[in-house]
């Protein structure tokens, strides 16, 4: 079983050997919980669009010894060919890495004018009846060909596939992860989706270290965070505080993203070389996250490499009973 990491701020003993005062760490400030493996994080290389950057991706994360746990990709299962997704799937599988592509028609791409405005509507949320079904399309399109993880970006779309895989229409070992556009922000937001139905929830990369605290207070659900956030996110970079995210947030998958980049999504060859460059360049990232923790000596607790199981968590009962 892994060692949990043992927090230690950086420069703390430089700042304390010129007197220095270091902020004490407080123990009940650290998450209780962990993922079932008793690993308390695991590495996500999100935005890899296709199997041209998957296979950039794995190269990379080999040359640079980067532990991936899992594969994230934003386009959508609807923006992949079943031979792609095939492709993806055995790729994965052979590297025991989970791959998690997202799901379906998104407000922020139809013909809703209001997430044009400076409000932004709706978002990213299935709009309709056709948007949700779209949604669950692709949901049932993707399990078939062996995807085992879906990006949701809307609440009503979560409890339904929730729904689904309890009634075994969607196979029962599927998990959903929502996504960082509708992520929530505090505690109770935070605890209703895990009821729904989410198994591990992107909260935005703007939450501090105390929000990340209260959290814990009211669910065990895994948390997905951006050390290194996209500008339509925020842009922001924390990697000297992921050895403190980790403590506060286990279990959590730390998410190496790429600020400074032009969005990707929805994909095409048109994109290419862009999206190439920057597959290779979120796992530098993570080489560097890495290390920071090695040196902090909070790199013990990474969850064994293929784990991706949630553990057991709180639901709704569903009307079908489950």
């Amino acid at each position: 079983m892994p060692t949990p990491s043992a927090p230690r701020r950086p420069g703390a003993a430089a700042l304390a050997g010129i007197g220095h005062s270091v902020p004490p760490t407080d123990p009940a400030e650290a998450s209780p919980h962990t993922f079932p493996d008793g690993g308390t994080w695991r590495t996500e290389i999100p935005s890899v669009e296709g199997p041209e950057a998957l296979a950039a991706v794995l190269k990379e994360s080999s040359r640079l010894d980067v532990p991936v746990h899992r594969i994230s990709q934003g386009s959508g299962v609807w923006m992949l060919t079943d031979d792609e997704i095939t492709e993806m799937v055995d790729a994965c599988a052979e590297r025991d890495v989970e791959l998690c592509l997202f799901t379906g028609p998104r407000g922020t791409w139809d013909i809703g004018a209001a997430t044009r405005t400076d409000s932004g509507g709706a978002g990213l949320r299935a709009r309709g009846h056709d948007g949700l079904a779209g949604c669950v399309e692709d949901a049932l399109r993707g399990t078939a060909l062996g995807v085992r993880c879906l990006l949701i970006a809307d609440e009503g779309v979560l409890w339904t596939l929730h729904r689904l895989r309890a009634t075994g229409l969607l196979p029962a070992d599927t998990t959903f992860k929502v996504s960082a556009l509708i992520g929530p922000v505090n505690p109770a937001g935070y605890a209703v989706y895990e009821h729904l139905g989410a198994d591990s929830l992107n909260i935005p990369s703007d939450l501090t270290l105390a929000h990340l605290s209260e959290i814990r207070r009211a669910s065990r659900a895994p948390m997905d965070l951006y050390v290194e956030s996209p500008d339509d996110l925020g842009g922001s970079i924390r990697m000297y505080e992921a050895a403190e995210l980790i403590r506060r947030g286990a279990p959590l998958y730390l998410k190496f993203g790429l600020s400074k980049s032009p969005g990707i999504y929805p994909y095409g060859a048109h994109l290419r070389e862009h999206t190439l460059a920057t597959a290779r360049e979120r796992v530098r990232r993570g080489r560097l996250v890495l290390d920071l923790l090695a040196r902090h000596g909070a790199d013990g607790g990474m969850s064994p490499l293929g784990s991706r199981l949630p553990g057991e968590l709180r639901r709704f009962p569903t009307p079908e009973g489950n």
